[in-house]
């Protein structure tokens, strides 16, 4: 196992289980290198990546791998369960959402049954609430979005409803990289640290795309025919997307003629019946421009009846939300398309390595 994975030097030992039906070992980490110079760069879904590593090196010394390996124990998160700790803002939340539930006549109700439960209301500059466990006092202000003392305040007036906010788990978007180019960073004078560190990083990447590959069951010929239909897909939300701004554009156009056309119609007619008086003109101007700007605006829009302003917002309001589900829809397929791309790239340089690895080993067997 030495080969490839001994940039890192964290593993301390290999453990041979013989004393099963399959033969097999645990490796075991060291979070630092055996002559304590180095520490393991730990990264999500490490576990995976080498895994994947494992795999690749059985494969290539013609070793069997397991084709289906099924996950055993839970997730750290998971494990953890109720035992992790809540923030004081998440204990606070929580206490004014059991507070609110049982209906207080008004504010200084609510108050007393937050003191209830430990938590002491401070009036200063800003509404504060201590507790015995915490450290500092916590500002109701930051609490978020309906957790401001006037949101309180409307909800036990009947004003408006309250929505316990959920516990949200923030992940981090992790992108994926192409395969660095060594021969050519050392070219520009990178030296021998940056050798190894892009040796172990490149390891890293061609494991996730390894394993990018392998849960979404992709091969080469099957990237370039995914990325075929996101191409298509992204042309279809572009064309979708450019016809509801041309036609968002055209109802606001409209909105404002038919506004204009509707208060000056009624001079338009008098100018009409005056046999269209020159002093009558004089007088009316820019209320006959405006009209006769109007009309000329319906006939290029092919506006044979017009509609009203209630349903031109109707259908505004709709085409707009339209568009921004087309626009969530579009970065989800450049996001994919770009993803594909990248895993295309660092499978061919995958491939290669493959490629060279074996002439290596057909030029040694010869030797």
């Amino acid at each position: 196992m030495g080969g490839r994975l001994s940039h890192w030097q964290p593993c301390q030992r290999i453990c041979t289980h013989i004393d099963k039906r399959h033969v097999h070992n645990h490796i075991y980490w060291n979070s630092t290198t055996l002559d304590c110079t180095r520490k393991f760069r730990d990264f999500r879904r490490s576990g995976k990546a080498v895994r994947t590593l494992s795999d690749l090196i059985c494969t290539e010394h013609k070793l069997s791998v397991i084709a289906d390996p099924q996950r055993h124990g839970a997730s750290y998160n998971k494990w953890l369960g109720n035992r992790a700790k809540v923030s004081h803002r998440e204990l606070l939340r929580i206490a004014i959402d059991a507070a609110l539930s049982k209906k207080p006549h008004d504010f200084d109700a609510f108050l007393a049954l937050l003191a209830a439960e430990g938590y002491r209301a401070k009036r200063g500059k800003y509404l504060a609430f201590d507790h015995d466990d915490f450290k500092q006092k916590v500002r109701i202000s930051t609490l978020g979005e309906g957790y401001s003392e006037e949101e309180i305040r409307a909800v036990i007036q009947g004003q408006r409803s309250h929505t316990p906010q959920k516990r949200r788990t923030v992940k981090r978007a992790e992108r994926p990289q192409t395969i660095i180019d060594v021969q050519a960073k050392l070219a520009e004078g990178k030296g021998e640290a940056y050798r190894r560190w892009a040796t172990v990083e490149n390891l890293k990447r061609m494991a996730k795309t390894k394993l990018y590959m392998d849960e979404h069951h992709l091969d080469y010929e099957a990237i370039a025919e995914r990325k075929t239909v996101l191409a298509k897909q992204e042309a279809e939300l572009t064309a979708r997307i450019a016809h509801a701004q041309t036609r968002l554009a055209e109802i606001n156009v409209l909105k404002t003629h038919i506004v204009n056309y509707s208060k000056t119609k009624d001079v338009y007619v008098a100018y009409r019946k005056s046999g269209y008086s020159k002093k009558f003109l004089e007088e009316h101007e820019s209320d006959i421009i405006i009209h006769k700007a109007a009309k000329k605006a319906f006939d290029e829009l092919g506006v044979k009846k017009l509609p009203t302003v209630k349903n031109l917002q109707v259908e505004f309001a709709e085409l707009l939300s339209a568009k921004k589900t087309a626009y969530v829809d579009l970065k989800k397929v450049r996001d994919e398309m770009r993803e594909l791309s990248i895993h295309k790239a660092n499978y061919e340089e995958l491939r290669d390595l493959e490629k060279r690895e074996d002439r290596k080993e057909q030029e040694r067997g010869r030797e």
